[in-house]
């Protein structure tokens, strides 16, 4: 089994995977074509996707069951003893914290003492 899912890519490359694979929603694909098929179908999407992100997943032999790929994406897949897991980025340090103000918020006490 395999899933492409594009996000932000050209028309054209989604017409392309639907000669192979099945288009569930909106830039989720879905089929079953054999491993040198994927593997050209994943090079053209990362060759034709412009400014989209792509992620491939799809059946394997390992612990998982499966694993997976990204293209342009802010989440990388990270090896952990055996096990495929997602890198998420952490937070920029550098920018600005949005501090609440303290205190009830104006619908709050309009609330409580029944003025509106």
């Amino acid at each position: 089994m395999t899933v492409i899912v594009l996000t932000n890519c050209p028309a054209g490359l989604r017409g392309f995977l639907t000669r192979w694979l099945l288009e569930i929603s909106a830039g989720v694909f879905i089929g079953n074509p054999s491993a040198r098929i994927r593997d050209l179908l994943w090079e053209e999407v990362r060759e034709y996707a412009e400014q989209g992100r792509a992620l491939l997943a799809h059946t394997t032999n390992n612990e998982q069951g499966f694993t997976f790929q990204t293209h342009d994406h802010a989440w990388h897949p990270v090896d952990h003893e055996g096990l495929t897991l997602i890198r998420r980025p952490s937070p920029d340090s550098t920018a600005p914290r949005q501090v609440p103000k303290k205190g009830w918020s104006n619908a709050a006490k309009r609330r409580r003492f029944g003025r509106g």
